[in-house]
């Protein structure tokens, strides 16, 4: 036993752990090992080795090589210093990486096949099998179906030998993209666009590039350019397309195999495992060579990245909350420059931190002005609720139900854009005043009408709506208050009664398919009015919408976010930029209680740039991003008196250090979940401060109780 091999385990562990490397086995960084951990055997990666130079402790040695390939260096590089950066232990971004290596394997399909004998007794029912066996049915009753015949027909076919059911081996790799493929026809500023982005890719090295354009600019077809060129450029590149939400999936794998005449790999969390280890074992043997998915998707081992696209990079929906806590579009542009890669983000609305880094001169800034072909912009209009109020008990106001009575007889469809799932954000009893929330949490409870229940979208808490208040048992005296897109719905049957109605959310498109099936029903005129979250607000074309709808436009500028003002303008933004998308003119309302607010404004006239620099003013002067850095802790315990105690020791411990600013601790907004209390720091810092060490020593200074949980958040989204 000649080396000592540090091995890194999928565990929130604080650093790799070393074993002997037995003789003989010559390990290589990057290996996948089986490693003793405790009276377990766990999966853990290689990622160093050096010569034993003796010792007082006998090491365990390495039990064994496993089947997987080896982690490429760029990819345990990454993983490292994705660590370093979220202050947080190597093995959570190693779980991540290891989820496709860890999916079983896909399991042997079986097919009927012809022998090549023929019936003893020809019938049409036989000869109707014989003509659809070529399908690959799986089973005889499947191929009884296909045929329309009984599954007897099949069984006989079978038992004579003119059948044979086999075993098959799954299709385990993927068709070759072709870069050469003709792609659409693009108009003269997307043309510029894709021009400069396939010089970019055939430069290669790592390369960061905004391709910033209004809604429905094209900037799909643009992008797509880069990924045709850096393929083009490298027999062996891969490209990777992130995107944040899974209903967006599969528009653009459409759109990507359209393009390339072949289907990329496809990885997010509906994907079932044995199709997530086809993918992972295609992406780290270099078939594998364009990946579309969600934010984990940065994590797999690519054997030659040469391109990440980052599609809609302002949403919220790239920062991960929970587990290991990161920023995908942040972390795309750190993986580009490990692999020496081109990065694309692409938005109509791009974060402030991307336009500061356009306007610097750190990224290429390329504009897309105009909407594709004849399609143009549409008109905004504000209803400002204090002057027009919809009618008691009603949440649509009569400017808006005006339209939408217009667009329907048009034959034109609407969408009614609410955030806020259910039917009301908000249940409590008119006699005594009690708010449902659920166990052991400050969180509200919302009233599903659909399913009967009262449900915690925080914890997952799930109940049925009671008949009396649980406080003082009143009986029928629950009542629900503010809409959701239920109740809008339910508004909008009953002044459309007519309308074909749907809803779109998390609660009615559950997964990939049923989201993609409404999109398709949407996009081909099936449905006269779709409500809908942001599920729906972004990344779609629905060529008969010309009405959108905000029904609550002030929505995301309450509380103490502070990108409550941005998040807005660029939720808003996207949602009112699906209508008029294809020759037919559109138009929004943005019902609101405050019409003069610079958000409000700024989307009327659609003046983006007054909006940013007023925005950048405030941000500069506070040193708030992208002129400044923030992070957050947050702890929690079920011990409230044994939280207060740590968070002082914490305060007391903080590093005194040039440009750094620690307010708290303070209770959290949401100050109890699952019955734990939770109290939060928040840091400001100067933007040439290195935040993550600041906080990695900060952290190295306290030792938190052992059921006290501590975690720490770079570049925080959510503040409660």
């Amino acid at each position: 036993m000649s080396r000592i091999a540090s091995v890194l385990l999928p565990l929130p562990l604080p650093e790799a752990f070393d074993y002997a490397e037995p003789e003989g086995m010559a390990l290589a960084l990057g290996d996948q090992v089986a490693a003793p951990l405790g009276p377990n055997l766990l999966r853990g990666v290689v990622v160093g080795l050096r010569e034993a130079a003796g010792g007082n402790r006998a090491l365990k040695p390495v039990q064994g090589r496993l089947e997987e390939a080896a982690l490429p260096a760029s990819t345990l590089e990454f993983v490292q210093w994705a660590a370093r950066y979220a202050v947080d232990a190597p093995g959570q971004p190693l779980a991540i990486a290891l989820r496709g290596a860890r999916a079983p394997k896909p399991k042997p399909l079986r097919v009927i096949e012809p022998t090549g004998r023929a019936p003893v007794r020809p019938t049409p029912a036989r000869t109707r099998v014989l003509t659809a066996v070529g399908a690959g049915a799986a089973s005889g009753a499947a191929l009884a179906r296909l045929a329309g015949v009984s599954a007897g027909v099949v069984k006989a076919l079978i038992d004579e030998g003119v059948l044979a059911l086999r075993t098959a081996a799954p299709q385990l790799g993927f068709d070759a993209p072709d870069a050469a493929r003709a792609g659409a026809a693009l108009n003269a500023s997307q043309a510029a666009a894709a021009a400069e982005l396939r010089a970019m890719a055939r430069a290669g090295g790592f390369q960061v590039a905004l391709l910033d354009g209004v809604t429905g600019s094209g900037k799909t077809e643009v992008y797509l350019e880069s990924v045709a060129a850096a393929l083009a450029a490298d027999p062996e590149a891969q490209a990777l397309i992130l995107l944040p939400e899974i209903a967006l999936t599969q528009a653009v794998i459409d759109r990507v195999a359209a393009r390339f005449g072949a289907a990329p790999g496809e990885w997010h969390s509906d994907v079932v495992p044995p199709a997530r280890r086809r993918v992972w074992e295609g992406v780290i043997g270099g078939g594998c060579r364009i990946v579309v998915g969600a934010r984990s998707a940065l994590f797999l081992p690519f054997r030659r990245l040469k391109l990440i696209v980052v599609d809609e990079e302002h949403d919220a929906s790239f920062k991960q909350e929970e587990g290991f806590i990161y920023h995908a579009r942040d972390m795309a542009v750190a993986r580009g420059k490990i692999e020496a890669a081109l990065v694309v983000l692409a938005s109509a609305t791009p974060s402030l931190e991307t336009l500061r880094n356009a306007e610097t001169g750190r990224y290429r800034w390329l504009t897309l002005a105009d909407r594709h072909g004849a399609a143009r912009l549409p008109a905004i209009d504000l209803v400002d609720l204090r002057e027009t109020p919809p009618e008691p008990g009603r949440w649509l106001s009569p400017p808006l139900v005006t339209a939408m009575g217009e667009t329907l007889a048009a034959g034109e469809q609407t969408l009614l854009f609410l955030n806020r799932r259910g039917y009301a954000p908000l249940v409590l009893c008119r006699a005594c005043g009690e708010r449902m929330t659920a166990p052991d949490t400050d969180s509200w409870l919302v009233e599903h009408r659909y399913s009967g229940r009262l449900v915690c979208h925080l914890t997952g808490f799930s109940m049925p709506k009671p008949t009396q208040c649980p406080h003082c048992g009143v009986r029928d005296s629950l009542i629900s208050i503010g809409p959701g897109v239920e109740r809008v719905e339910e508004e909008a049957r009953q002044l459309f009664p007519e309308a074909r109605i749907a809803v779109f959310s998390s609660d009615t498109a559950f997964d990939a398919r049923e989201g993609k099936r409404l999109i398709e029903a949407m996009a081909a005129g099936e449905i006269d009015i779709l409500v809908a979250t942001q599920a729906a607000a972004k990344g779609h074309n629905f060529p008969k919408l010309t009405l959108v709808g905000v029904v609550d436009a002030d929505l995301g500028l309450r509380g103490g976010d502070l990108r409550a003002a941005e998040r807005t303008y660029q939720l808003l933004a996207q949602a009112t930029g699906r209508a008029g998308r294809r020759e037919r003119p559109g138009r929004a309302l943005l019902q609101t209680y405050a019409p003069d607010h610079p958000v409000m404004q700024a989307l009327q006239v659609q003046d983006r740039d007054a909006f940013v620099a007023a925005e950048m003013a405030e941000r500069e002067a506070a040193g708030l991003p992208p002129f400044g850095r923030l992070a957050a802790v947050i702890a929690s315990d079920v011990d409230a008196a044994r939280l207060d105690t740590f968070m002082r020791r914490m305060a007391e411990a903080a590093p005194n250090a040039p440009g750094v600013e620690v307010y708290g601790p303070a209770d959290a907004p949401l100050g109890l979940v699952r019955g734990r209390r939770r109290k939060r720091f928040l840091v400001r810092a100067d933007r040439g401060v290195d935040l993550s060490a600041y906080m990695a020593a900060w952290r190295a200074r306290v030792r938190p109780p052992g059921a006290l949980r501590l975690s720490i958040d770079m570049d925080p989204y959510s503040f409660l």
